[in-house]
């Protein structure tokens, strides 16, 4: 068969061009989806209670562990893809996909069915109370039922950017968030199925996209595509995708662990309505980090693809404009957050309280956001070429080193708010650490 090798463009096409070519439809594909984050939880706060936003809020780290196993997959494998197609490797990145394929059904059934197994102590553990357990374990039952679909869905979503379909990755991520906005309302509020219904939504949208990926890889005429030969696991493939994933794997390991002792000490300082409140907060940030989380998947194959051909030029100015979207992104943030706090409540619910809680803790958490785009972007970046070390560190930096200590430390002193606070001081100890790593790593680039 002949090799389509239209994925070259990644070493001869400007930089620029290339990063507003792969970043638009990631940017647009992860905007959808936060956005459906978002409007689910307003479905979910307007329509069964505040207490329903607490326990979604508690669901959180549960998917941010199954997320990691995936993440550890698909990330990896899609970088592995990026860098053996700038080296020419195209019997191993033909591989790569039936690998993906196996690796995910075997983890994705696995990790949902232990998770299902203890969800109960598990939901405690993480912070869960008598009033809101019951909110979180009927929408993680259903979701977990489902979770090999999703490693599956968001698995072959990574490779279809990494083989140069950008623009079937975003119609994936986009479909799922139409058929989701049209099921949740529908489940929810038409059949009073309550917060199982928002849970139903996101497990059948994601389904009915998995079929339309699956035929997207049976087209022969595409050089990656399902074929006999690549489903047995490679040793090599295996280790390298899970060397690389494992930056984004302690990256969703590290954040459930932090959202777990920020839950607990909310719980300890706040009660179940401050919990809401950093539910709010968190599906807020969180839509602006996925926007950014879009640029760094534009970014990934052509810095990826250029290390591999030792294009080390083109890396940098690929690195340097993935920068400078973050930023703006995170100043648009910033502006919200500082001085629409109470607009933004107000989505959310009509509970005066809760409303009152956002306020308050809004303009702190969002205080330091014009420096989380460089910090997120540099992080990815290692992790696109290959450093994992670095990238591992930084993530850990951000998380453990830093604002775990702080949100213990703080909160002596400073109440609830010692929480709030301890979030934007870590983020600027960890900017620091990472401008330093980035300035020692260009250095070396600069060397050839």
């Amino acid at each position: 068969m002949a090799i389509n090798t239209s994925f070259t463009e990644l070493g001869t096409q400007p930089v620029g061009k290339l990063l507003v070519k792969y970043a638009t439809p990631a940017v647009i594909a992860m905007t959808a989806s936060s956005l459906y984050n978002i409007i689910d939880a307003i479905f979910i706060g307007q329509g069964v209670g505040p207490l329903a936003i607490a326990g979604i809020s508690l669901t959180f780290p549960v998917m941010q562990v199954t997320a990691a196993f995936g993440a550890m997959i698909g990330v990896g494998a899609s970088t592995l893809l990026s860098v053996k197609l700038g080296e020419k490797d195209y019997d191993t990145a033909r591989k790569i996909l039936g690998n993906v394929l196996v690796l995910n059904i075997v983890m994705g059934l696995g990790i949902g069915l232990l998770m299902q197994l203890f969800l109960n102590p598990i939901l405690y553990f993480f912070g869960a109370s008598d009033d809101t357990v019951g909110y979180a374990r009927d929408f993680m039952r259903i979701i977990l039922a489902g979770n090999v679909v999703t490693h599956l869905y968001l698995g072959l979503n990574s490779l279809l950017r990494s083989a140069s379909h950008p623009r079937e990755a975003m119609m994936a991520t986009i479909y799922t968030v139409l058929i989701n906005l049209v099921l949740a309302p529908l489940f929810i509020y038409g059949f009073r199925w309550g917060i199982q219904g928002a849970a139903w939504a996101t497990v059948l949208s994601q389904t009915l996209v998995l079929f339309w990926q699956f035929k997207l890889f049976s087209n022969p005429e595409e050089f990656l595509h399902f074929q006999r030969g690549t489903y047995r696991l490679n040793r090599k493939i295996v280790t390298q995708s899970f060397a690389i994933g494992l930056s984004p794997f302690l990256i969703n390991l590290c954040a459930c662990l932090v959202t777990v002792a920020i839950n607990w000490s909310l719980s300890h300082y706040g009660g179940d309505m401050e919990i809401a409140a950093y539910g709010i907060l968190n599906r807020l940030g969180f839509f602006f980090f996925m926007i950014i989380i879009g640029i760094n998947q534009g970014m990934q194959p052509i810095a990826g693809y250029n290390y591999g051909a030792q294009q080390y030029g083109r890396l940098r100015e690929v690195l340097i404009k993935a920068i400078m979207a973050a930023t703006v992104v995170c100043i648009i943030a910033f502006v919200i957050g500082f001085f629409f706090p109470a607009l933004s409540a107000r989505a959310f619910t009509t509970d005066g309280e809760l409303i009152a809680r956002v306020v308050h803790a809004m303009p702190i958490y969002f205080v330091t956001y014009p420096i989380i785009g460089f910090q997120v972007v540099t992080t990815n970046f290692f992790q696109s070429i290959g450093i994992v070390k670095k990238s591992i560190f930084l993530s850990l930096s951000r998380q453990l080193i830093f604002l775990l200590p702080l949100m213990l430390l703080l909160p002596k002193y400073y109440g609830v708010d010692g929480i709030w606070y301890s979030i934007p001081a870590a983020d600027i100890l960890a900017t620091f650490t990472t401008a330093y790593l980035l300035y020692m790593q260009i250095r070396k680039f600069n060397r050839f």
